[in-house]
């Protein structure tokens, strides 16, 4: 929570990021004598005088615009604005606005500033919208770090069902994290509105604005990535590929397919000559020997990627029987990363497979 100096000073930019923001508009004036802190409800009570007529804008600042500290201050904002004898106009302020929050104070007819620069008010005979591309380093670092690979396991398993509560230790056992860093990703979803708590425990309440985001700040696995050739191909190699899952299970081993190489299973749609695939270093072992590949530097037909952290060999699905795939969101993932061509087929998947019900 920010100290009162920082309260302080949060307040002092609002106020002057919304005042540089309506000297821009004509026919508006500013009466800067009438322009005061409140007791009463709101943080910053201004008026203004738009084509001879006065308004007043009831603004509430905020240290945090997640979506979860939002709902609150919206609510609070309208109660404030309809018990005044005289209109006021309600407006939420905060260092940053996300589009979800955003969107909230669309649903709810409030007003909003953000001091990245992103607003929305509108009054009778006044409407004053401006939308800024990208997000305040803070923000995205907060993000990435939600998506960080222990954290990613935890999101992989909620989105496999995102209709289905969890208890953090239930969340922690499956994906083999601390019940510390359960309630970090908890935490982190909750604030962004992407997550409800039940009385059954949590559950996904917006999966698609929470794949989105993911998306955006998307960093492929860490890892040795390898190319190698091998004259397998058609049913030789598919019968090679179940072959190999037979002995990874003997060895306690893991490689499944990625990339377009999971998503030729999955849901069909760009053809490539190349082959992908996640190991940890025994799969990759017998990946080498089952398939004969061959170290390749040019000409390659298989990329094999050396896991530095084998969360994804952790949730993989059998699309057909002895054939092993990363899950639709990792694949989704991966396929967006790689490209045009891969967002075409990443689309494709998701339209496929990652359709939730609201």
């Amino acid at each position: 929570m920010l100290n009162k100096l920082e309260s302080l000073n949060t307040e002092q930019l609002s106020a002057e990021a919304l005042r540089n923001l309506l000297a821009q508009a004509p026919d508006l004036a500013i009466i800067e004598d009438r322009t005061e802190s409140t007791d009463s409800g709101v943080d910053l009570l201004l008026h203004i005088d738009f084509n001879g007529k006065p308004h007043a804008l009831a603004c509430e600042i905020k240290a945090s615009g997640q979506p979860r500290h939002v709902k609150s201050a919206l609510l609070d904002l309208k109660r404030y604005a309809q018990s005044r004898n005289e209109p006021a106009i309600p407006i939420l302020i905060a260092p940053y606005l996300s589009e979800g929050a955003r969107a909230l104070c669309v649903e709810h007819q409030v007003g909003y500033l953000d001091l990245q620069g992103n607003a929305r008010i509108v009054f009778p005979g006044f409407y004053l919208l401006r939308e800024v591309a990208g997000k305040p380093k803070s923000e995205r670092r907060a993000l990435r770090s939600l998506f960080k690979p222990k954290s990613a396991q935890v999101l992989r398993i909620m989105l496999r069902d995102p209709s289905r509560t969890w208890r953090v230790a239930d969340l922690s056992a499956l994906s083999e994290v601390s019940a510390g860093q359960v309630s970090y990703v908890r935490n982190g979803l909750l604030d962004r509105g992407w997550a409800e708590v039940t009385s059954d425990g949590l559950c996904l309440s917006h999966p698609d604005a929470l794949l989105d985001a993911w998306r955006d700040e998307y960093a492929p696995p860490a890892g040795d990535r390898t190319t190698y050739y091998t004259t397998m191909h058609g049913t030789s190699l598919d019968k090679a590929l179940r072959q190999l899952q037979t002995e990874l299970s003997q060895d306690d081993a893991s490689a499944v397919l990625a990339s377009f190489s999971a998503a030729n299973w999955l849901a069909p749609f760009a053809r490539t000559g190349t082959h992908h695939f996640y190991a940890d270093a025994a799969g990759a072992r017998r990946l080498r020997d089952t398939l004969g590949l061959e170290p390749a530097h040019r000409g390659e037909n298989v990329v094999v990627t050396l896991l530095e952290d084998t969360g994804p060999l952790q949730d993989v699905v059998e699309p057909a029987p002895g054939i092993r795939t990363t899950s639709p969101v990792q694949t989704y993932l991966d396929l967006y990363a790689s490209g045009e061509r891969g967002r075409e087929a990443a689309q494709h998947l998701r339209q496929e497979l990652l359709q939730w019900t609201k």
